[in-house]
């Protein structure tokens, strides 16, 4: 804490308090945010003509202090599409290509592979253990009622992560972004403009894992088909990048069976309903890319 002190002293501070890993300090004429330094994203961005952060107003390598923004209220259903609209921008700003990697796009397959392999594998061996038994319990029967989802997908992501790997080995260049890394609508606030804050986790990589991540903390809540038609309509993706997407979504998580039959329950039931909504984007994906072969048929 005497760096922040040192660090804010010429604004008067009449006190603080933390919020997370940030410090909100009362100053005698404004609140300013303190936080440990991460200044070499923000002249990336700024080198990029992407400035849609909080303002920086001192910084000494150690601590930063940025303005603070004063959010204005609005519905989660309109901040979820705000915070993805900014998003795509952030990746249309910060694209670039580079040379194709072998090495990297088949770590990507085989880490994949394996873990199709082992999911398979051990749903396999959980509805072995179910099926021997007389009676269900709660978690229990909800496996059983949607295995098949389960083995669908599992499928499905096999099959495509052929496809995928094919067109990487066609491809000779890979565009890369800034992604974000850590996407929640406690990062993004909007006032005069829309900023994304919290960049601690950024870093460079493909862009459609900002887009996996916010998938899976969020696909329960919001209509996701409508967060990524807003994504695609600033930053389309390529037909890799959203092939690979839906395979990462199409993966089911690995639920643990603990004691608690009723976080069994509950995270079994989680399992399932994303596998559902996964689904429903894959359908929607072949659905338009049969639209489209039947136009360009017409043509």
């Amino acid at each position: 804490m005497k760096e922040i002190n040192e660090l804010v002293r010429e604004y008067f501070p009449h006190g603080y308090h933390n919020l997370g890993k940030a410090c909100i300090v009362d100053t005698k004429n404004k609140k300013v945010v303190v936080k440990k330094s991460n200044n070499d994203i923000y002249d990336y961005l700024n080198s990029r003509s992407f400035n849609y952060y909080p303002r920086i107003i001192k910084n000494n390598k150690i601590y930063q202090v940025s303005e603070y923004i004063d959010e204005i209220e609005q519905p989660d259903e309109q901040k979820i599409i705000d915070m993805v609209e900014l998003v795509a921008l952030l990746h249309y700003k910060t694209t670039y290509f580079k040379n194709i990697d072998e090495d990297d796009y088949k770590k990507i397959y085989e880490d994949i592979s394996n873990n199709i392999e082992h999911l398979t594998g051990y749903y396999d061996d959980l509805m072995n253990i179910i099926e021997s038994k007389e009676y269900y319990s709660p978690h229990e029967l909800s496996l059983a009622l949607n295995i098949s989802l389960v083995f669908y997908s599992l499928s499905y992501a096999r099959n495509k992560l052929n496809e995928w790997l094919k067109i990487m080995e066609e491809k000779e260049k890979q565009r890369f972004v800034v992604l974000h890394n850590d996407l929640k609508l406690d990062h993004f606030l909007k006032n005069d403009k829309s900023y994304l804050i919290s960049w601690d986790k950024s870093k460079i990589d493909i862009p459609i894992f900002d887009l996996y991540k916010l998938f899976k903390r969020y696909s329960l809540s919001f209509d996701f088909e409508t967060i990524l038609k807003k994504y695609e309509k600033i930053y389309p993706l390529l037909k890799e990048e959203k092939m690979l997407f839906l395979i990462l979504i199409s993966l089911p998580d690995k639920v643990e069976i603990k004691e608690n039959e009723y976080d069994n329950t509950r995270n079994i039931n989680k399992m399932i309903d994303m596998l559902f909504k996964a689904r429903e984007l894959v359908k929607e994906d072949s659905k338009s890319k049969k639209e489209h072969k039947e136009e360009e048929q017409v043509k």
